[in-house]
């Protein structure tokens, strides 16, 4: 890990700029969000440089960047944002991530903390019964010969056909699940064969279900838009992605995308960084099997809605799910490129975004944005560690000026997971986490030790930058009752 030499340069109180001075090749400034308070540990993590090498990559405009979040990654920092022209510039896969498509869904239902303490360890219980997780794990799902191909082009569109799910919830699914330029043919065969049996399953790591308590609203009229409309609510989320097909299709790419930057004469300073144009047999090639992973990743968390559904209902001793309400409120992929049309310079553009542990926040009017919170904008889910707090935001103009309508994905990572199994003990996390009243099932207790607090930056100073600079909009704040990981 290379060293951080440079400086950060106060623009003012939540933004600090990496000059395209700081290193030779350089074609645009970084540009990182963040508090005093955080910059210590940001520099310490090194982080800084992945952002001034990103701004190396040929076609990029306006700035390298950098959310709150940040923390080292492959290549791109976790937490970064990158636009590349269209015309002249690359695509990189280090600038999505192994885990295309990781993102976060929230159900709302009609139930308040009262109603459900009775049933906590039991629908504790019922979530890690119904929906397989862990490392390596397989899912309920048996996909027949070539369907999962399907599943490449339609995403959560065939999960609801088959029986997963509501009509409805495409309508609330970013690219309502389903993004379109999806072509199987472009995904390797190990790719699929990983795929096929993981379908339907949350995986580890940072990977998670949560019932959450509704803790905080900053924005009546805003939240109850979303279907949010107390203190005390329940919600649920579910966290995950493309699982072994996402990793695989990333890491053949990564190999395919170093041998075009010999073809097309592309010097950066680091492999990790390896890329294409975007224009290119090799950079269409890789967007096409980044949708399908995209649409796999969909699918993915459509399923286990439904599974969660299944089992919150029958733990709570609901009826129906109409009864308990869980709706999707949204779902919002945080590891992406998307081309997208942006202003530059008084002029639209289209631009290749890349997104990696960073989430779209589109404002109110956007054409993209689902017609129910066209008058609101986009909501953002922002998931903090187990054991704190987690937050529902919706983006703004400014994001659309300033970040190419982006903000930060999560509370972000302040200590590898190595060192957290060093310095923490399972079973101290699993007695921390009851004594806050949380409830928690997990495979493993050096699994729960990765992903204790500690590990994590606090997600209100994470949040706090985003909003106070205006990039998005606090709507509500919520915190864990049960906690489900791999």
């Amino acid at each position: 890990m290379p060293v951080w030499n440079g400086k950060l340069e106060k623009i003012d109180d939540f933004r600090w700029r990496i000059p395209k001075s700081y290193k030779s090749g350089m074609r645009v400034d970084g540009l990182v969000y963040a508090d005093e308070k955080m910059l210590k540990q940001i520099v310490d993590d090194q982080a800084p440089e992945q952002v001034a090498n990103v701004a190396f990559l040929p076609g990029i405009v306006k700035s390298s960047m950098a959310m709150p979040d940040i923390h080292w990654g492959y290549g791109f920092a976790i937490g970064g944002v990158a636009a590349m022209r269209v015309s002249d510039g690359v695509v990189s896969p280090g600038g999505v991530g192994f885990d295309i498509n990781c993102g976060v869904r929230l159900l709302r239902t009609n139930l308040s903390e009262g109603e459900i303490k009775p049933y906590t360890e039991k629908l504790a219980d019922a979530l890690y019964n119904a929906v397989p997780s862990g490392l390596g794990s397989t899912g309920r799902i048996r996909l027949k010969s070539k369907e999962i191909d399907e599943v490449l082009i339609k995403g959560s569109r065939w999960a609801v056909i088959s029986g997963y799910g509501r009509k409805e919830d495409l309508l609330t699914t970013e690219e309502r699940g389903e993004m379109f330029g999806a072509e199987p043919d472009r995904v390797s065969q190990r790719a699929k064969e990983r795929g096929t049996p993981q379908l339907g399953t949350l995986g580890s790591g940072n990977h998670f279900l949560e019932v959450d308590i509704i803790d905080e609203i900053y924005e009546p009229e805003i939240a109850r838009a979303m279907g949010i409309d107390r203190v005390g609510q329940v919600v649920l989320y579910v966290h995950c992605g493309s699982r072994g097909l996402g990793h695989q299709v990333a890491d053949d790419y990564i190999k395919y995308m170093l041998k075009a930057m010999q073809k097309y004469a592309i010097d950066v300073p680091d492999r990790q960084l390896a890329c294409a144009p975007v224009e290119s047999p090799e950079g269409q090639a890789y967007l096409a099997a980044m949708r399908c992973a995209a649409n796999y990743a969909w699918a993915n968390r459509q399923c286990i809605t439904h599974w969660v559904r299944e089992a919150f209902c029958e733990a709570a001793g609901k009826c129906s799910e109409a009864d308990a309400g869980l709706q999707l409120v949204y779902d919002v992929t945080h590891n992406m490129a998307k081309l997208e049309e942006h202003e530059l310079d008084g002029k639209k553009v289209r631009l290749c975004v890349h997104r990696k542990g960073a989430t779209r926040a589109f404002p109110p009017g956007h054409p993209d944005i689902p017609e129910k919170y066209k008058r609101i904008g986009q909501p953002i889910l922002i998931p903090g560690d187990m054991g704190r707090f987690s937050y529902v935001l919706v983006g703004t103009d400014k994001a659309m000026r300033e970040t190419f309508g982006s903000t930060c994905h999560g509370a972000g990572r302040m200590k590898s997971r190595a060192a957290a199994k060093r310095q923490l003990q399972g079973r101290e996390v699993l007695a921390a986490m009851k004594a806050k009243g949380i409830t928690v099932r997990a495979g493993s207790l050096p699994g729960l030790a990765e992903e204790a607090s500690e590990s994590y930056k606090d997600v209100n100073d994470v949040v706090g930058v985003v909003h106070s600079a205006g990039i998005s909009k606090k709507v509500a704040r919520t915190r864990p009752l049960i906690v489900v990981k791999g």
